[in-house]
């Protein structure tokens, strides 16, 4: 969003001064529990054009900003208390780092000349800033209140440029209702992305067009180059191959593999490439080795496109890195190629679609057809997950509609309790669209209060609880490695109570068939409901 400069010759607090620097970088809403140690940091916000919204747990601002992130593409913002807030915000940030998506955690800190001393002040920590330091891409803490605009401008310079990824700011409680005089104009941080030189992309472009075979890798870091990376994979015949974070690219395109990298039909497809183009993917285990089996073969020749040089130096080995964001170079690429290229990559993606569903068992295409179900009776909905089985076959296999619309945490850093706070994140994100919120019975617990939160705002989120009396996951791991499983029980509410306890609509399906008459029900309300589809009371459930 572009915004026009702030002209101001007025002294605001550092607080007053805040509020205005965000909303100049096109924030609309920020995520926070105001505490005492951030009363001042919310003067002004009441005035302001930035909607606020009160999570139950700052982990779950944390989510809610990463959710809100995630569909929209923007910076989602955080505001928290220093000590516990910005220590239980630490989750979610890990799980941004992990995933590449900007949020932005401003957290109070206490008094500048207690830093350091151990006073024994209350929320008090032995170094805050180092500690946000081990998850952030850039912590500040702003001793000197002048220096408030250029922090901010650093922060989302940083947010916009590189890899995406958490941001902290924290401000010292005597900072916070300091005066400050912004500058004449303040101007929005401008983001500076890499881009490759034409050589660099012609040769890459020489190598995708002499290629028989060649195959795309999308991750996260492609979702914006869509168009892009759709116009090169039809004139070069590519199948693409999406990981969970761009799930969606592609959709309903005869090139399209939307299944993971970690199954064995999509390695043979990769292993039989003669190029494998792989934009914006940090090539991570959980995307491409999930089952830790090594299986996943060494590729010969390999152009890698990243805007993190260091992704680049980290491996696997390339016969060409390329430093650059994911649209320039697939347009540059573009630009080198002739129009007659393409070869039988339609042949082969549907060859490996096939393929990569007959590899899964019963119970798998079983809960594949469960998200089918819910993208056909809604559309337009957006799909986040949690760590569960339904959203881990899901990450085998799932064909969503559009970029943004299915993604969970059970890749990358796979916090539990992330879907409740990050779905009410992404329907604020889409102007109120429904949202689902596909959760385990085990992961809602740790943030069932944030039904609490959905209810305050009338957020359109449907929490669809797959219950299955416990971390059913890690018992049969557990039993499939010989150990006598303990601690995968853990006991329950009834969950329709529970959500109407919170004053929204609960129901358990009687009967699996029923969903999609449920789902439309919920989607025609205002405001949060709650379905819960349980292993054994539901009817027609494969185990």
């Amino acid at each position: 969003m572009s915004a026009e400069p702030v002209v101001t010759e007025k002294a605001l607090t550092v607080g007053e001064a805040l509020v205005e620097l965000l909303a100049l970088n096109g924030v609309e809403v920020v995520f926070g529990i105001p505490g005492v140690h951030t009363v001042e940091l919310y003067r002004g916000l009441a005035a302001s054009p930035i909607r606020h919204v009160t999570p139950r747990h700052e982990q779950g601002a944390g989510f809610m900003a990463d959710g809100y992130a995630r569909v929209t593409g923007r910076p989602g913002v955080a505001l928290v208390i220093t000590g516990p807030g910005l220590t239980n915000t630490l989750t979610a940030m890990a799980q941004a780092r992990q995933d590449s998506i900007p949020i932005l955690v401003i957290s109070g800190v206490n008094r500048r000349d207690s830093l350091g001393h151990g006073r024994g002040l209350l929320h008090e920590l032995p170094d805050q800033h180092a500690l946000a330091k081990t998850v952030a891409l850039y912590s500040h803490t702003l001793l000197n209140p002048a220096d408030l605009p250029a922090v901010i401008e650093r922060a989302f310079a940083v947010l916009g440029s590189g890899r995406p990824g958490p941001v902290h700011i924290e401000i010292p409680t005597d900072v916070m209702a300091a005066k400050v005089s912004l500058p004449a104009t303040v101007r929005p941080a401008q983001a500076t992305r890499p881009r490759a030189d034409a050589e660099t992309l012609q040769k890459a472009a020489i190598l995708s067009a002499e290629a028989r075979r060649p195959v795309i890798l999308c991750g996260g870091g492609a979702i914006t180059a869509e168009a892009e990376i759709r116009d090169l994979a039809e004139r070069i015949g590519a199948p693409v191959v999406t990981t969970v974070n761009a799930r969606g690219m592609m959709a309903g395109h005869p090139l399209n593999v939307p299944a993971s990298p970690s199954l064995k039909a999509v390695r043979a497809l990769i292993r039989d490439a003669d190029l494998v183009l792989a934009f914006g993917t940090e090539m991570g285990q959980t995307d491409y080795d999930m089952y830790a089996d090594g299986g996943f073969p060494l590729l010969d020749k390999l152009i890698r496109i990243d805007i993190d040089a260091t992704q680049l130096a980290a491996g696997p080995q390339t016969a060409m890195s390329i430093l650059s964001g994911a649209r320039a170079a697939a347009l540059g690429m573009l630009g080198f190629l002739p129009d007659d290229v393409a070869g039988d990559g339609a042949r082969r993606a549907e060859a490996a679609r096939k393929a990569t569903l007959k590899e899964l068992t019963a119970k798998m295409r079983a809960e594949i057809d469960i998200i089918d179900t819910i993208y056909k009776t809604l559309p337009e909905v957006t799909i986040v997950g949690d760590s569960t089985q339904v959203v881990y076959a899901g990450n085998l296999f799932c064909n969503a509609p559009r970029p943004r619309s299915w993604f969970n945490s059970a890749t990358g850093f796979g916090a539990l309790g992330y879907a409740p706070p990050a779905a009410i994140g992404a329907t604020v994100g889409v102007g109120g669209a429904p949202v689902i919120c596909l959760v385990g019975d085990g992961g809602i617990q740790f943030s069932l209060a944030e039904i609490g939160s959905a209810a305050d705002i009338s957020a359109p989120v449907i929490f669809l609880v797959w219950n299955n009396d416990g971390y059913q996951e890690i018992e049969t791991y557990m039993i499939d490695n010989g150990i006598v499983p303990e601690g995968v029980r853990p006991g329950a509410p009834d969950f329709p109570k529970a959500a109407e306890a919170y004053g929204i609509p609960g129901k358990r399906l009687a009967r699996l068939e029923d969903l999609a008459a449920a789902l439309t029900e919920a989607a025609a309300r205002k405001g949060p409901s709650l379905i819960e589809i349980h292993e054994t009371l539901t009817a027609g459930i494969k185990r």
